[in-house]
């Protein structure tokens, strides 16, 4: 045997020991099958996944993955069984993706918690139970960056907006999580007429699968099939979108301020809490049930042992997948040896709804990234 081969089954070992620790917090253990219905994560994870999946067809031309992570398959898995709600789920497995280089093949373990009403109380044992892998591999003190999707629904809900910018700016923030560096480029938008107002009124009302179609009529028409490897589709997507904000007025200056305030708000999570209420103070604006559930969520952090001076919370951070919905955060190494988060998650009660739930079904979870953990603990 060599040196690898032992450095992996001793990998293993840990992680497995890992896995015993959620078990011993009432998670069950599952193991989901490796290979996936591919419409699963290009649905809920957009497109631009596909060039990182490894993708393959059944003899009845429908579209596999090897499972390029274990929380979907396991919310399916759950669903597929038909299992009640309160439910708590560990894994430890491979997933399979590209992310720009290496083999394609990673070791992760994590949690799902299913059902429970006491959301900002699973919220904090789901952050903390990500700081006791960290620590079972040896990393102590991990920095904690933390955001809430939650939150800024609820602020961007309180702005005088219409819905096309309401959509806009969380299609941005959910997508990229970078809508402080875009700000000023949507204002551009805002501010510049749209030069489809004419055509946009005349669709306006209509049903809006019909108004894609008629746009890709037009398109296809005019001979444009693809552009900058964007389909008809997309292409008319885009463009309704574009002349909706156009015709739908500007953010207006108080709601640029606003969200410019917003988005710079970070620090320890008692210090962002106090800014944002008095932002939500200042700016007139009703956020007190989303600020409420933050500062609870805080109090649970502090109660179960978490150091809130190694939590930078960011209202600027999200994650690029659209099914979060509230807290979310990543773990990283304290020496910065490295780079890629050890452990990232949050909670994503839209999830269940759309893999086919028939109820709405709160849920938090997390991934942990053995290589990453280990390489970690070893520097």
């Amino acid at each position: 045997m060599n040196f690898k081969e032992t450095d992996a089954r001793a990998r293993n070992g840990r992680a497995e020991a890992l896995v015993d620790l959620y078990e011993r917090a009432a998670y069950v253990r599952v193991q989901p099958p490796i290979l996936q219905p591919a419409d699963a994560f290009l649905e809920l994870s957009g497109e631009e996944l596909r060039r990182r999946l490894f993708l393959t067809t059944d003899a009845n031309g429908r579209e596999l993955c090897l499972r390029p992570d274990l929380t979907i398959p396991t919310c399916r898995l759950h669903l597929e069984n038909n299992a009640p709600v309160p439910a708590s789920y560990c894994y430890f497995g491979r997933v399979f993706r590209d992310r720009g280089g290496g083999a394609g093949e990673y070791l992760q373990a994590g949690i799902e918690s299913l059902g429970r009403e006491d959301q900002e109380a699973a919220d904090a044992e789901c952050l903390t139970l990500a700081l006791d892998s960290a620590r079972h591999f040896g990393v102590e003190k991990s920095v904690i960056r933390m955001g809430d999707v939650g939150l800024f629904s609820a602020f961007v809900a309180a702005l005088d907006l219409s819905p096309a910018w309401r959509r806009r700016l969380l299609k941005d923030f959910n997508r990229t999580g970078t809508l402080a560096a875009d700000l000023s480029s949507l204002k551009l938008a805002a501010s510049a007429p749209s030069p489809h107002a004419g055509m946009l009124a005349a669709l306006e009302g209509s049903d809006p699968a019909a108004a894609r179609a008629f746009v890709a009529d037009l398109l296809s028409i005019a001979g444009i099939s693809n552009v900058g490897g964007r389909t008809v589709g997309e292409i008319a997507e885009r463009f309704l979108e574009q002349a909706s904000l156009g015709s739908a007025g500007g953010l207006g200056t108080g709601n640029c301020t606003a969200l410019e305030r917003y988005l710079s708000i970070e620090g320890d999570p008692d210090a962002a809490l106090a800014e944002l209420r008095a932002l939500a103070k200042d700016s007139k604006l009703d956020l007190s049930a989303a600020l409420e559930r933050l500062e609870q969520r805080i109090g649970f952090m502090a109660a179960g042992g978490v150091d809130l001076s190694t939590v930078r919370f960011s209202t600027a951070f999200g994650r690029a997948l659209d099914y979060y919905t509230g807290m979310v955060f990543e773990l990283y190494d304290p020496r910065d040896y490295v780079k890629w988060p050890l452990v990232a998650g949050g909670r994503y009660d839209k999830l269940m709804t759309l893999l086919g739930s028939k109820t709405a079904i709160p849920a938090v979870g997390f991934a942990a990234w053995i290589n990453e953990l280990e390489q970690a603990g070893a520097a």
